[in-house]
């Protein structure tokens, strides 16, 4: 074999990341160390793996996307082998990728990685954020093991592993009229101004919360990013629903929010943790699967009320 592993996790780091930069940052190796390597994998196995643009911004051949997911594979691989050999020493160690729902990842994640990195002074984590369309891709190529997620639409080559139901709420403006309620009826807020979080199946799980009551939205906006419509609402520019509720009850630009429970009998969503049927865990990744069972359950989730 006239490579290594290492310039193959070069090379998938500037698959990644788009950029020599990027990518030298991210494994922490100078960037003549990434060109080198791309070059002399070009060279052993003769196709063309990259095309170069202006500013070293790079972007993968067809041939290049092919070599990416199967070094992928193989660096994944060498990952499970490594984690037989600690299991032999009973360590834990190695580098961990998983991914989490964009909207859960600020509350769950450096809970996560603090906790995991005290248990396992030899392990590393690796987390990425994504909708949950993405973090299915990522599964499957092989990017992340597990995906901290809800239950939303998971298809039957993933399985998932429930961890705590979240009813969903209603947030408002402090000021509001209907801040004073702890609870009411989605009903009652049904002629407000409704701020949607729009990604995939998470606009769909909301919009058929009005529709099981026989609701239509009053629809006033539609955003990707839940702090904007934390923002907008703490505004008093409408409300906005959610499964979870973070401890900090304001904006992030410090304007206060409301929180209000739903009286009615809605479908709540599961958190939980997803991966590819049948995957054979590494043991980093059941130690992080064990770890995530104990922190994350009913009535418990980090971060939230």
């Amino acid at each position: 074999m006239r490579f290594t592993l290492k310039q193959l996790e070069y090379f998938v780091a500037a698959g990644e990341q788009g950029s020599i930069t990027f990518a030298a940052e991210k494994v922490n190796i100078s960037q003549p160390s990434i060109s080198q390597a791309i070059a002399h994998l070009e060279a052993e196995f003769g196709v063309q793996l990259f095309i170069r643009h202006h500013a070293q911004g790079l972007s993968l051949t067809p041939e290049g996307m092919r070599m990416l997911r199967d070094a992928r594979a193989l660096l994944r691989q060498a990952e499970e082998l490594q984690s037989v050999a600690g299991e032999l020493s009973e360590q834990v160690g190695g580098t961990l990728a998983i991914g989490c729902l964009v909207t859960v990842y600020p509350l769950l994640v450096p809970e996560l990685v603090h906790s995991f990195r005290k248990r396992h002074a030899g392990a590393r984590v690796h987390a990425v954020a994504s909708d949950q369309s993405g973090l299915f891709e990522r599964l499957r190529s092989g990017e992340i093991s597990i995906a901290v997620t809800y239950d939303l639409s998971v298809p039957a080559d993933l399985e998932f592993e429930p961890l705590a139901h979240l009813p969903p709420f209603a947030f408002v403006a402090a000021g509001h009229p209907l801040a004073r309620h702890r609870s009411l009826s989605l009903r009652a807020l049904a002629e407000e101004p409704f701020l949607l979080l729009d990604l995939p199946h998470s606009r769909d799980y909301f919009l058929a919360l009005f529709h099981q009551l026989g609701l239509t939205p009053r629809m006033a906006g539609r955003f990707e990013h839940m702090d904007v419509i934390r923002s907008l609402v703490a505004r008093g520019d409408g409300f906005g629903l959610a499964n979870i509720k973070p401890r900090m009850r304001s904006s992030l630009d410090g304007r206060r929010l409301a929180y209000l429970d739903l009286e009615d009998r809605l479908p709540p969503l599961t958190l939980g943790l997803a991966s590819v049927r049948g995957l054979r865990h590494t043991r980093t990744a059941a130690a992080f699967l064990a770890m995530c069972r104990e922190l994350v359950r009913e009535g418990q989730v980090p971060g939230t009320t």
